[in-house]
């Protein structure tokens, strides 16, 4: 993906996983579990199981140059830089 190319919605998707993938992962390990609390892998299933199938449907699996691309690009735009509505006197 070049720099101004535009993502996918299943590359965005993919990119969008693996971000929670980490989330989940740093949640897991953040703390150690309780005596109810099921070990970190079974936390972690369902968040890999999304990442592995957002990875696939995108082609991006073993491509992890492409996919840190698209991870850094959702993280271009600051959320308090909120896009420019258009101007609706220019037609």
């Amino acid at each position: 993906m070049s720099a101004t190319a535009v993502m996918t919605s299943r590359e965005r998707a993919a990119a969008q996983a693996y971000v929670r993938l980490l989330g989940a992962v740093r949640a897991a390990l953040a703390e150690p579990p309780g005596a109810d609390a099921p070990p970190p892998p079974v936390l972690l299933s369902a968040p890999m199981a999304e990442a592995d199938e957002a990875l696939a449907a995108a082609g991006l699996v073993g491509n992890e140059v492409a996919l840190f691309g698209l991870v850094t690009g959702l993280h271009r735009r600051s959320p308090a830089d909120p896009v420019s509505p258009p101007d609706a006197s220019v037609p």
